[in-house]
C-alpha cells in the first residue's frame, strides 16, 4: 500500500477527519488532526527498548518528515 499511498493522500484524509494508524521505529500509533497545522500523536503499542511519550503534538512538517519512515499505514473514519 505504501508505494501507492503519498505523503498528499495522507494529507488529505487527515484533513477529512480519519484517523491514521502506523507503526514508526517499531511503535504503533495513532495520528489526528487536532487543529490547523497541529496534529496528535498518540501512542498505541510500545517496543521496551524504544520507550515513547504517550502523547505527543507534531506539525505539519514533522509528520511530512516521518512519512518516509512509517510501515504499515492504515485509516479509520473518526
Amino acid at each position: 500500500m505504501k508505494d501507492e499511498y503519498t505523503f498528499e493522500m495522507m494529507y488529505e484524509d487527515l484533513r477529512n477527519g480519519y484517523q491514521i494508524y502506523y507503526t514508526y521505529v517499531k511503535n504503533r500509533y495513532l495520528l489526528f488532526r487536532t487543529a490547523k497545522n497541529c496534529y496528535t500523536q498518540k501512542l498505541i503499542s510500545c517496543d521496551d527498548k524504544n520507550p515513547q511519550p504517550k502523547t505527543t503534538m507534531l506539525t505539519l512538517k514533522r509528520v511530512k518528515e516521518m512519512f518516509e519512515y512509517m510501515e504499515d499505514i492504515e485509516y479509520k473514519v473518526l
